[in-house]
């Protein structure tokens, strides 16, 4: 997943991830929609929409269900929907750290799922500031590395007023400030920079190293479940994992 979290990472180690294009759909039509609810249906002057048609249409989603998904955020015709978003904070094995982002139409439902998911996959729902405490809330822009050079890449970020830029493989991650994400994305495609995606994200603090073959599969299998319950948008960790040929026979 997002930036320090090492969640990309952790999803290259284990594999190409293999989501249903109709729950991707689903978690970006969500998002499209409260973009819309927060901030107004037009792309122009709500950015955070802006970046969710954006992301959309890089997943190829139908113009129709984008602008579905508008409707149902704006509460026009019988389109109207009321998604919520809903923080939930916890533990996986190995004392590692999960914060959850969701987005549902039924609090109650959505919180019987996601106590269960932990239930079930050897981890603990905590309550709220838990773990919230070990990370920072921050933007994060994905830049291919084949589309400009570091030093370029470099200047342009500090003159755009963004915090940070590291490298994760075969992309560069420009953090920012969350009040920051969209006005620094959208300098940096002026300045004719390609960016692959543009969002919130958390951070955490420090890191917890799972060097247990068999722990850090059950923290994987636990962010997956997670990640498959169609109202979990994202899943972050505080998650270190050693590379695969370094990890215990």
């Amino acid at each position: 997943m997002a930036g320090h979290s090492k969640w990309s990472k952790v999803k290259r180690f284990k594999g190409a991830i293999d989501a249903r294009r109709g729950q991707i759909f689903s978690k970006l039509s969500k998002e499209i929609s409260i973009a819309a609810k927060s901030g107004g249906g037009d792309p122009d002057g709500n950015p955070r929409l802006r970046s969710a048609i954006l992301a959309a249409r890089a997943a190829s989603m139908p113009n129709d269900n984008i602008e579905r998904a508008i409707k149902r955020g704006t509460g026009e015709g019988n389109e109207a929907q009321h998604f919520e978003e809903i923080i939930y904070e916890g533990y996986a094995p190995g004392g590692v750290a999960l914060i959850v982002e969701a987005a549902t139409d039924n609090k109650n439902r959505t919180a019987a799922e996601v106590r269960s998911i932990f239930a079930k996959n050897h981890g603990n729902l905590a309550g709220s500031g838990s773990v919230s405490y070990m990370f920072h809330r921050k933007g994060q822009i994905v830049v291919p590395k084949a589309s400009i050079e570091e030093d370029k890449l470099l200047e342009l970020v500090l003159e755009t007023g963004a915090e940070e830029l590291t490298n994760d493989e075969d992309v560069y991650l420009v953090i920012t400030a969350p009040d920051q994400l969209y006005a620094v994305a959208e300098a940096l495609k002026n300045a004719g920079v390609t960016t692959e995606s543009q969002k919130f994200t958390f951070i955490p603090d420090t890191t917890i190293t799972v060097a247990d073959e068999s722990v850090a599969q059950q923290v994987l299998h636990l962010c997956d479940a997670l990640e498959d319950d169609d109202d979990v948008q994202n899943v972050y960790s505080n998650l270190e994992i050693l590379e695969q040929e370094k990890l215990p026979a």
